[in-house]
């Protein structure tokens, strides 16, 4: 099969390259997609679990990518949930070869089923941003209706995830952003906007919840916006300024089947919108993670065009 590979922790993309691999086996309790569409995060390359096993053991070539949307081929023993010819989609292990890939094998319980009138371009776009958006608000903040969140980096992946998810749960909702990202992070629900650039932390006002994506002097400095008993939470790194009356955490996304199950409904129902800006050919993945201008939304890799009914 081909996959896009990583073999030089040093050249960091420029050592990205489109080769040929074997086909991937299916351990116990995986299964083997077909990968259709997969959706990457450009970071990847400095995260050290694309260079090295969970016993630290090197594992390159590593294939990145860590979100899959496609249908399943084949089932590892004890594997249970799944179907082969199953339209699937959610996050792969960060450890294990990722979906840059034509085929990628994924432990079966980080897949939830893909309605059919969900495109996979599309649903590559949701598994990380929309978990990650529904358990720092909900799981790790324990964000209520009523309660304000102020949420970092609004227009982007995770942000605009949360920016829905908050305003759907009642929330009144204070976005970040640049200035060019008002307009977006309005359309998505919130109530009001703050342009990082130009005006003072402290303008977007205190909050229950402190939702982070950006971290550094960011992070540090929006401990003093949460307001008694609140939270600060970040996926950026552990905050080392913490609110004087609350609690401030950093945690990582786990997989979870039910809740992808929940945000493919609000997906089909028109509830919740994925940013995808634009959709280019495996071939041109490597290009895709040095992009020569900004694009507004995600950038998706279409791996395999699907037949009609899938």
């Amino acid at each position: 099969m081909q996959a896009v590979t990583v073999r030089d922790r040093e050249a960091g993309v420029t050592g990205l390259a489109l080769e040929d691999l074997p086909h991937p086996h299916a351990a116990e309790n995986d299964v083997i997609v077909r990968v259709h569409a997969a959706g990457f995060t450009r970071g990847e390359l400095g995260w050290p679990a694309t260079w090295a096993d969970r016993a630290g053991r090197d594992r390159t070539p590593s294939v990145p990518g860590h979100e899959v949307s496609g249908v399943v081929t084949e089932l590892g023993y004890g594997t249970t949930g799944l179907t082969v010819g199953q339209r699937v989609f959610g996050p792969t292990d960060w450890a294990r070869d990722g979906s840059l890939a034509e085929y990628v094998a994924v432990e079966a319980r980080n897949l939830a089923p893909l309605p059919a009138d969900v495109d996979h371009t599309v649903a590559a776009a949701l598994p990380i941003s929309g978990l990650t958006a529904w358990q720092g608000l909900f799981d790790h903040a324990r964000l209520t209706s009523g309660q304000t969140v102020l949420i970092h980096g609004a227009a982007g992946a995770v942000g605009s995830m949360a920016v829905q998810l908050a305003h759907e749960a009642g929330a009144h909702v204070v976005g970040t952003g640049r200035s060019a990202d008002r307009d977006t992070v309005l359309d998505l629900g919130a109530h009001a906007f703050l342009d990082l650039d130009a005006g003072p932390l402290a303008d977007a006002g205190q909050a229950d919840v402190v939702f982070d994506v950006i971290g550094g002097d960011i992070l540090d400095r929006s401990a003093a916006l949460v307001r008694p008993g609140g939270t600060l939470v970040t996926i950026a790194h552990p905050p080392t300024v913490r609110p004087d009356d609350g609690r401030a955490l950093f945690f990582v996304v786990e997989p979870d089947r039910a809740r992808l199950a929940d945000l493919a409904r609000r997906l089909r129902d028109g509830r919740l919108r994925v940013r995808v800006g634009a959709v280019r050919p495996l071939a041109e993945a490597v290009a895709a993670f040095t992009p020569r201008q900004r694009v507004p939304g995600r950038t998706i890799i279409r791996v395999a065009e699907p037949p009609a009914g899938r």
